[in-house]
This record gives C-alpha cells, structure tokens and sequence, in this order.
C-alpha cells in the first residue's frame, strides 16, 4: 500500500498563503499598535496581493534538469 498526500489544485494553496500571511499581518500590525480597522483593511489588502503573487507567479515549472525551455528550441 502506497500513501501519497493528497493532490490541490492550485487556487486553494494560493488562497491559503493569502489568508494565512494576510492574517500574520494584521495580528503584527496589531501587535506594534495600530488601530484594528487599520489593521483589517492592510490585511485584506495584503491578503489579495498575496493571493494574486501566489497565483500568477508560484506555480513550479515541471521540466527535466538540463533540458532548456521549448521556446528556445521551437520556431514560429
């Protein structure tokens, strides 16, 4: 029997950066004073930002070592 973890799609794990770092902000904007409104709307403001980076620029390109890019080697 072969366990493997099981597979998401991408958005969720993007989501769960968002929300997870965006909270870590709010708490530590908290933490050194600012008002919780403040707080709040950096968090969900960073919460976004980070979903988006996640999303658009955290996906790992899957290819073999040493093989370059099929751009470099396909003409158009």
């Amino acid at each position: 029997m072969h366990l493997r973890p099981p597979s998401f799609d991408h958005g969720v794990v993007s989501f769960a950066w968002g929300v997870g770092l965006g909270l870590y902000v709010c708490v530590g904007l908290l933490a050194i004073g600012v008002s919780g409104a403040t707080a709040l709307i950096f968090g969900a403001l960073s919460t976004a930002a980070i979903f988006f980076f996640v999303r658009l620029l955290g996906e790992e390109d899957l290819r073999r070592p040493g093989r370059p890019p099929r751009r470099f080697y396909q003409r158009r």
